[in-house]
């Protein structure tokens, strides 16, 4: 079988569990070829999602490795079989991959928070307010360009707005609320927009406000995913070199607990509406 030239995000995350299983277990890839009956090469092509693996062998390894964690097994089962093509694959070659690869990871989701402090969050950007995001990032993108982007941006929504909807947490700073990115009336509708957003059941939205004291920020925009286990949640920030994936243990635990210390800091729902209406009736 031909290896991969340009692996996902989710199949690369499937391979560092196997290496991170096996290491755990004190095993070098040689020895854990020898275990499967294959060569240390095959181990690595896994290791390093140039190839897949199939059930069989997946499970074989994760015996060899002496894991008992049946539910991390099972999902990364599912991981490993998955064949799913979907919408996200229209745009390979057309945008950036870490775009396939979010779109990718959301779909696959049981959950996602975010933290916004500068921007809007995407799931919530309206088009007029993402073309003029992506369009005063970059002044030198094409208008094909940017409109592949604002078209994948809204396409995304589906995690929240489509039939089988996750549960959608984020905390919004109020500069992000404040900052007209397309002009007044666009800022009016955005705002409008974010409130009907946060009519569903599974949609949670909370202010952190200007007037709070002692709150440092979160560092950057935070996307968190959740997996179909805690141990293959996903954390999402934007780096000075491009989208960063962190997916390690101690990275995980550090942002579930930014998470929760802004939260705990943010307005409750219910206030958080009543300033985003606050702030549509200034505009």
């Amino acid at each position: 079988m031909a290896l991969r030239r340009e692996p996902t995000a989710r199949q690369l995350r499937l391979a560092t569990e196997l290496r991170r299983l096996r290491e755990a277990a004190g095993l070098a890839a040689r020895e854990a070829a020898a275990l499967l009956g294959v060569s240390p090469v095959q181990i690595s092509h896994i290791e390093s999602a140039l190839a897949g693996v199939s059930e069989e062998r997946l499970r074989r390894l994760a015996a060899n490795y002496a894991c008992t964690d049946a539910e991390l097994i099972d999902a990364l089962v599912r991981m490993a079989t998955d064949r799913t093509r979907g919408w996200w694959e229209e745009y390979r070659g057309v945008l950036p991959a870490a775009y396939q690869d979010l779109a990718e990871l959301e779909h696959h989701a049981t959950f996602r928070r975010d933290v916004a402090v500068i921007h809007v969050p995407g799931l919530f950007q309206t088009e007029d307010y993402a073309r003029a995001l992506f369009a005063y990032m970059n002044p030198e993108f094409p208008g094909g360009e940017i409109e592949h982007r604002v078209d994948h941006r809204m396409r995304r929504k589906v995690i929240i707005e489509g039939p089988e909807p996750i549960p959608y947490e984020t905390v919004i700073h109020e500069a992000a609320l404040r900052i007209k990115v397309a002009g007044r009336a666009a800022a009016r509708t955005q705002l409008a927009r974010i409130l009907e957003a946060s009519d569903a059941d599974h949609v949670t939205v909370r202010v952190i406000p200007f007037a709070l004291d002692d709150f440092a920020g979160a560092g950057s925009t935070m996307v968190h995913l959740g997996g179909t286990v805690p141990r293959l949640d996903t954390v999402v920030r934007d780096a000075p070199h491009g989208t960063a994936f962190l997916d390690s243990e101690a990275q995980l635990e550090h942002f579930r607990k930014l998470f929760r210390r802004v939260r705990e800091r943010s307005l409750s729902p219910e206030r958080s509406r009543d300033l985003i209406h606050e702030l549509a009736k200034e505009l």
